[in-house]
């Protein structure tokens, strides 16, 4: 896939594909409000065109990002909204059927950069600083039967990302994995990983994880039809549940 990407924006590559893969694959119904989180380039938004989307919604924090999007998205003819900033807070109070992700999660420093390429990757000790927060934003981001996909490193502990979603009330597995050399990125903080205890001696490889979360829909409670006596046609009361 042909994308323009300006000097800092993040380069799609194995996460991404990975994620577009599952996006592909899963067969999502036509007429949904999509939503893409760090949008980057735009690639899982035009992923997501294919399932002809009621509403498509782009957001990142870096300008570049989301002009490279607009760029991308407009010369193949797909409509998006695009929005500059943190991504929770410009979709405040809105619902949609499906979000997608693939936000920073590479362990590094306490405190996340306020501009710069490392934005795309870098999210605090533990790797977490956006992937708790996607986890806690998610049962009101979704509609009732929406869906959640999101990429990470299983460095960053699945069973946190798994109970997180769960404990707010949504369906959480894992719907694929792969493993994937380190890039650049990695390479350069394998000292650090091994001393937090996160990678092994020798290490060179990671698994990467997409999970997959939904919000159940709403039961619709069935009436209770009251006791009544039919004495017309003799029969015995009946309580229908």
């Amino acid at each position: 896939m042909w994308l323009l990407r300006p000097r800092g924006v993040y380069r799609p590559q194995a996460d991404t594909w990975l994620l577009a893969d599952v996006l592909d694959r899963t067969g999502f119904a036509p007429g949904a409000d999509v939503l893409e989180i760090c949008c980057g380039t735009g690639a899982l938004s035009i992923v997501a065109a294919r399932t002809r989307p009621r509403s498509l919604t782009a957001v990142d924090c870096s300008r570049r990002a989301a002009l490279a999007t607009r760029f991308n998205t407009a010369v193949r003819g797909i409509r998006v909204r695009v929005e500059r900033g943190d991504a929770f807070a410009r979709t405040n109070g809105r619902r949609f059927d499906l979000v997608i992700a693939n936000p920073p999660y590479v362990p590094g420093e306490p405190a996340l950069p306020a501009r710069g390429a490392a934005r795309a990757w870098d999210a605090g000790v533990d790797g977490r600083a956006v992937l708790d927060r996607l986890c806690a934003a998610a049962p009101a981001l979704l509609a009732p039967g929406g869906t959640l996909l999101v990429v990470h490193s299983a460095l960053c502990r699945v069973s946190t990302t798994l109970r997180q979603l769960r404990d707010g009330g949504l369906t959480a597995s894992v719907v694929a994995r792969a493993e994937e050399p380190f890039g650049p990125v990695m390479r350069a903080r394998e000292h650090l990983l091994r001393e937090r205890g996160l990678i092994a001696e020798g290490q060179r490889h990671e698994e990467l994880v997409v999970v997959r979360a939904d919000r159940v829909p709403a039961r619709v409670p069935r009436p209770r039809v009251s006791a009544t006596t039919s004495t017309e046609h003799g029969r015995d009361p009946v309580t229908s549940e």
